[in-house]
């Protein structure tokens, strides 16, 4: 897991003009549920800062950290001048602030089980509101899909992050909602879909995966391969669905 969570700096430029952008859905949805204002805001594996933009463009004063220099150089181009980043993995990061909003854009599952929520919790003001939303871009055309899983089954059995704790898929409650749930850090767990559909001409799509992990730690000769035998299985243009899962919980008050 750490090889693939290391694995992005190389294709930063692609991974910021091929991975979609966050819907302004998403950022209503979080400060909603604050239900107070949010002023200062820590973001864990910022990437390019896709969501940093959407937050900040709002007026939250964002903190955004990431371990990959050659990613948090590529999110300098983009996000507003008010920004704040730091290199800094979130085991890293000094405990000393405290945050009104935590939150992390697919990148949750890069980080250490050990230790996780309590020291997210050590990272919020009181009162203060942790956010995790990502999922999968799915191709929409099943067949179309089992055709891609069959070109890519030689070099891996599948390029999405398994859940974490082990959550099965028809599971109501998802991870991270599942630990959240049980972490005595956290309260007012709350699970929520933002629906997405995507078109991508066939070269789009291909660039996109040329930005996940599982494919970024295959050797170059595999993935050119897995790469060709994917590209002759798919017509000119695919539709996808990349629905967001979001997470959200309240610090509990401390007795």
């Amino acid at each position: 897991m750490t090889m693939r969570a290391l694995s992005f700096g190389a294709m930063a430029h692609a991974y910021e003009r091929f991975r979609p952008g966050y819907p302004v859905e998403l950022l209503d949805l979080v400060l909603a549920y604050a239900r107070r204002p949010v002023r200062t805001a820590l973001e864990i594996g910022a990437g390019t800062g896709k969501a940093t933009r959407l937050f900040a463009e709002r007026g939250v004063s964002v903190t955004a950290t990431e371990p990959d220099e050659a990613m948090l150089a590529e999110l300098r181009k983009h996000v507003p001048a008010g920004v704040k980043t730091e290199r800094a993995a979130f085991e890293e990061l000094p405990l000393g602030k405290r945050y009104g909003l935590v939150y992390a854009a697919a990148a949750l599952h890069w980080t250490n089980p050990a230790g996780r929520w309590p020291r997210m919790a050590a990272l919020l003001e009181p009162g203060g509101v942790f956010a995790s939303f990502g999922g999968p871009i799915r191709l929409a055309d099943l067949e179309l899909a089992q055709a891609v899983q069959k070109a890519q089954v030689p070099f891996l059995d599948t390029d999405e992050i398994p859940s974490p704790d082990g959550t099965l898929p028809e599971q109501a409650m998802q991870w991270p909602g599942t630990e959240l749930q049980q972490s005595e850090w956290f309260t007012d767990v709350r699970q929520a879909e933002i629906e997405r559909r995507l078109t991508m001409t066939a070269r789009e799509y291909m660039d996109h995966l040329s930005t996940i992990s599982a494919y970024l730690i295959l050797s170059a000769t595999d993935r050119e391969q897995v790469f060709r035998q994917i590209r002759e299985v798919l017509p000119a243009a695919v539709e996808l669905n990349a629905d967001l899962t979001v997470h959200l919980a309240r610090l509990r008050p401390q007795e």
